[in-house]
């Protein structure tokens, strides 16, 4: 096996080399960075009445929500802070973000009356109502 090793030490070289080329892509050609630290995982479902969006906000109260329909696009933003008792306790795993968050959900075709937020088994749970059935 010891007469693969310039192989393998080249394969291993190239490989490095291309991993240091994608973190450079990366670092120089990234978006504009927002003040928005995370996205919450949504399921959209859409009935004959309604259109429903369940995002999952552990902990986030929620009136504390800001939920918006721009377009065609609903945009769902606040932020998640870190519990109370976070001052005074030992911390052993911290997994779950905190700090200010938006989601981008692009909504089915048609129109809606109204926006109804409630809580749901640690999800925030946003009802769109439609005001127009839609055609085919």
């Amino acid at each position: 096996m010891e007469t693969n090793f310039p192989r393998y030490w080249m394969w291993s070289e190239a490989f490095e080399m291309l991993a240091r080329a994608e973190r450079m892509h990366r670092q120089f050609f990234q978006p504009p960075r927002s003040s928005v630290a995370w996205e919450p995982p949504v399921d959209v479902l859409e009935t004959d009445r309604d259109v429903l969006i369940f995002v999952a906000l552990p902990g986030v109260e929620p009136a504390a929500v800001d939920v918006l329909i721009d377009g065609n696009e609903l945009i769902i933003s606040g932020t998640r802070t870190y519990p109370a008792e976070m001052g005074s306790a030992s911390i052993h795993r911290l997994e779950l973000p905190q700090g200010r968050f938006e989601r981008r959900v692009r909504l089915p075709a048609g129109r809606y009356s109204g926006v109804e937020r409630a809580a749901s088994n640690g999800c925030l749970q946003i009802t769109l109502h439609k005001t127009e059935a839609r055609n085919g």
